[in-house]
C-alpha cells in the first residue's frame, strides 16, 4: 500500500474537491476507531487500510459511473453498516442525495453523528428494513440508484430493494470475481437487465471488485 494517495485517487474518481474530502475522511476515521471501541462496526483499524478497503473501495462507485459526480441524483444504500458507501459518496459529492438504509439501529445512530459531525447535510440515515421502507410514499419509486456493498446476494437486494427504484432507476451492486454466479438467480425479473462491468482491482494488491448493473426497463 506504498505509496498510495487518497487525494490523488479521489481526483481520478471526478471529486471536485480532493482535499476536502480526504481531510473529512480523515475525521471520519477518528470518529470510526472511537465508536468501534464500543460497539462492532469494522475490522479494519489501520488508517491505511481504512483509505483503500473501505474509502477507495466505496469510490470506485464514481470511477466506473463518473455520471454520479455530477448533478443531483437520489441514492438509496442498503445495509450502510458504518458508513460505506453512503457516507464517502456523501462526503466527495455534495450535490447527491444519499440515504443510508440500515436495520441495526446502532449502526444507524454512528451515520446519524458521522453525518452530524462532517456537516453532510445531503446524507440521510434511516433505520429500517428496505422491503418495508420500498412501501412507503418516502421511498417508494424516488431513487435513481440504489447500491449495497458486501450485504446479501444480489437477488435478495433485488428481491427487497426494487420498489425503491424510479423508472429506469439502476441497481448497482459491489460484489466480486467470485459472485458471479449470483447472476443466475436473476433472470426471473424481467423488468430489470442485468449486466456487469469489467473487474478491477483496488490498489495495493487489496483485492479485485466488479459491480452488478440492473437497469429497470
Amino acid at each position: 500500500m506504498e505509496g498510495f494517495s487518497l487525494s490523488a485517487f479521489a481526483a481520478e474518481c471526478h471529486v471536485a474537491d480532493p482535499e476536502r474530502f480526504t481531510g473529512l475522511c480523515g475525521r471520519f476515521f477518528e470518529l470510526l476507531a472511537e465508536a468501534n471501541s464500543r460497539i462492532n462496526l469494522t475490522r479494519i483499524t489501520l488508517r491505511e487500510d481504512f483509505e483503500i478497503k473501505h474509502v477507495a473501495d466505496s469510490l470506485f462507485l464514481a470511477r466506473c459511473f463518473p455520471e454520479i459526480a455530477s448533478g443531483r441524483r437520489r441514492i438509496a444504500d442498503i445495509g450502510c453498516g458504518a458508513g460505506f458507501p453512503s457516507v464517502v459518496l456523501a462526503a466527495a459529492f455534495p450535490e447527491l442525495e444519499v440515504t443510508a438504509i440500515d436495520s441495526t439501529q446502532k449502526k444507524i445512530a454512528f451515520v446519524s453523528d458521522a453525518a452530524r459531525e462532517l456537516g453532510l447535510a445531503n446524507l440521510h440515515p434511516v433505520a429500517g428494513r428496505a422491503v418495508e421502507l420500498a412501501r412507503m410514499p418516502d421511498f417508494s419509486g424516488k431513487f435513481e440508484i440504489v447500491t449495497a456493498r458486501a450485504v446479501a446476494t444480489a437477488e435478495k437486494l433485488c428481491r427487497e430493494g426494487r420498489r425503491l427504484l424510479g423508472p429506469r432507476g439502476r441497481f448497482i451492486l459491489y460484489k466480486t470475481p467470485g459472485q458471479t454466479e449470483e447472476l443466475a438467480a436473476l433472470t426471473s425479473d424481467r423488468s430489470i437487465r442485468w449486466e456487469t462491468t469489467p473487474v478491477f482491482d483496488l490498489p495495493g494488491g487489496a483485492g479485485s471488485r466488479l459491480f452488478f448493473v440492473g437497469t429497470r426497463s
